[in-house]
């Protein structure tokens, strides 16, 4: 067990003994609103050692006012009425062991296709996805690629896009919307500019002089215009993002768009938001669906996020990631801004005193309240009745918990038979008495970032997970997340912030300013334009950071908004670097 501070060592004391709760009602939500990244779906384990979670390269269609995900390597494709509860489809019709599928709804049919560097390759088609039942479109499809991505026009022309290279950039040709097969040859669109793009650099901190991979390329039109957005650096990056270029016409000429990357989360609980699909939900919303970096037991250890995603008046696009793994609404009517979804639900749990059952070497109970996914904690074993308990240091109000399961000498390959979780998750004003948060004890869902929205908020100070069956291995979590309001008052915004932009490389700018004790962390946001601060950046834990991505031929303004578990306080203060 961990030494604690004054406040928590009746967490230590009353933790011996307990009683059960698994008769208690749970106070959980019925009809969730919020969604808190990593999305909570059931991520296959791969079929290859090291035993480990896997999707990415997502693909998100809206089909007959249903939504529809495909994602590499997920055994199946996922389906949704309301973009808050999935289920999985499987069929053996498609090619689902194929990297980086693409999806297109074209007329009153969804056409599916995948990554295959050797040619032909089959485009398939359906008209019931739900039935998992597909028929070949085009069974001698002769372009070998990777990361396709098929666009339909609004006059009813079809493209394809694709490539993923470190050395070879981004190619589009026309198809014919019957035969599917190409009119014409592919032209090169564009390729890296690193030299320019600091989003485009290799490393968790775009600090590495490696040629980035080019990648995952996927089209949106919006009013006229064809937004092309592309994934660099590289996948097992924090840094991982999808710029944007811009063209009046789908083939080109693009220009790179003067807001890059279009979608980056560089810090946060879960980081990176690169090589996504940009979709409509049936109120018109956009959504960018991206791919989130783990990338410890393997490169391509990978989560998926979803983030709300706009087009101001300039027709400049942006995917909004601030505060994008805190709890959000799913909106059930068109909105306008970012700001309209969040329920203002702050973070209670950062560095918070946790106390465990017990915990291996290298795996303290601390690390369940660090806000980093690649660590985790965990205990010895996975029997029933290991358990993990926070403190949160004073009474606050409880609206959400999120629990991100990390998988600790798992052996599992593949899906099968017995992968889920059961728990009591218990809350406590004084540390004796407990009552239930949600008893999944007779759970057998697969729900390994299980987020649960209460039906009415709770004042708690503790709060308790007991294990009662876990998917395989030992009971090991990469964060137990609160979210509520701490009831004090917002901090306040720094005053005085120092920014230095590399006069050396452009692509960087350094950022400090004076720490203030009520501050649990701070978002800098920056942009091009004084009116346009799009780009987010979340720092924990200290009051500066250097940031890599940005355009050297630009100039950028850049502002430090503060927050804790009362509020986000704005600041006022905008710095105007040239």
């Amino acid at each position: 067990m961990l030494p604690f501070r004054k406040t928590s060592v009746i967490l230590a004391c009353f933790l011996g003994t307990f009683a059960a709760f698994g008769q208690n009602k749970p106070v959980s939500k019925p009809s969730q609103t919020t969604i808190c990244n990593p999305m909570n779906l059931s991520y296959r384990f791969c079929l290859d050692a090291p035993s480990r979670r896997e999707a990415a390269d997502p693909t998100m269609v809206t089909f007959k006012n249903e939504y529809y995900l495909f994602a590499s390597k997920s055994g199946g494709y996922f389906h949704s009425k309301d973009l808050i509860h999935w289920d999985l489809i499987t069929t053996k019709d498609l090619p689902i062991e194929d990297y980086a599928p693409t999806a297109v709804v074209m007329r009153d049919t969804l056409y599916f296709m995948a990554s295959k560097n050797d040619a032909p390759l089959t485009i398939y088609k359906t008209a019931d996805p739900k039935s998992g039942k597909w028929q070949i479109a085009n069974a001698a499809f002769p372009i070998g690629m990777t990361d396709p991505d098929l666009f339909v026009d609004d006059d009813g022309r079809l493209y394809f896009y694709y490539g993923c290279s470190d050395k070879n950039p981004i190619y589009a040709v026309e198809l014919d919307n019957k035969t599917l097969n190409p009119i014409g040859q592919p032209i090169a669109l564009f390729n890296s500019n690193k030299k320019e793009h600091g989003w485009e650099r290799f490393g968790d901190y775009n600090e590495k002089d490696e040629s980035p991979w080019v990648e995952g390329s996927w089209m949106t039109k919006h009013n006229g215009k064809y937004y092309l957005q592309y994934a660099v650096p590289g996948t097992q990056f924090k840094s991982y993002c999808d710029g944007v270029y811009v063209s009046d016409k789908p083939l080109g000429p693009f220009t790179v768009a003067s807001h890059n990357p279009v979608s980056a989360k560089p810090e946060g609980f879960i980081a990176a938001a690169g090589h996504s699909s940009t979709f409509q939900d049936v109120y018109g919303n956009y959504w960018h669906i991206s791919t989130m970096t783990i990338s410890q037991k393997h490169m391509f250890e990978r989560r998926l996020g979803l983030f709300p995603t706009f087009f101001d008046n300039d027709g400049v696009m942006y995917v909004y990631t601030g505060f994008g793994d805190f709890p959000y609404k799913v909106p059930n009517k068109k909105i306008s801004s970012p700001e309209e979804l969040f329920p203002k639900w702050m973070l209670l749990s950062y560095n918070k005193p946790v106390a465990a059952s017990s915990e291996l070497q290298g795996h303290p109970a601390r690390y369940a309240a660090d806000e980093e996914i690649r660590t985790y904690w965990s205990a010895k074993t996975g029997n029933k009745g290991e358990w993990i308990a926070m403190d949160l240091q004073k009474l606050s109000t409880v609206n959400a918990v999120q629990i991100n399961f990390a998988e600790n000498n798992t052996k599992t390959m593949g899906r099968k038979p017995g992968i889920y979780y059961q728990y009591l998750l218990e809350y406590s004003t004084d540390g004796t008495n407990w009552k239930p948060l949600a008893d999944k004890t007779k759970n057998t869902t697969d729900v390994p970032h299980d987020y649960i929205e209460l039906k009415m908020p709770v004042k708690a100070r503790y709060v308790r997970l007991t294990i009662y069956h876990m998917a395989d291995g030992t009971f090991a979590l990469a964060g137990l997340r609160v979210f509520g309001n701490a009831g004090g008052k917002a901090p306040t915004a720094p005053d005085k912030v120092d920014a230095v932009r590399s006069q050396i490389d452009r692509c960087v700018v350094k950022m400090s300013w004076p720490s203030k004790p009520d501050v649990v962390g701070y978002n800098v946001r920056y942009g091009t334009q004084k009116d346009k601060l799009y780009s987010n950046y979340q720092i924990l834990g200290k009051n500066s950071v250097t940031i890599g991505n940005l355009n050297s031929k630009q100039k950028y303004y850049f502002v430090v908004d503060a927050f804790n578990e009362n509020g986000i306080t704005k600041g006022d203060k905008v710095i105007e670097l040239e």
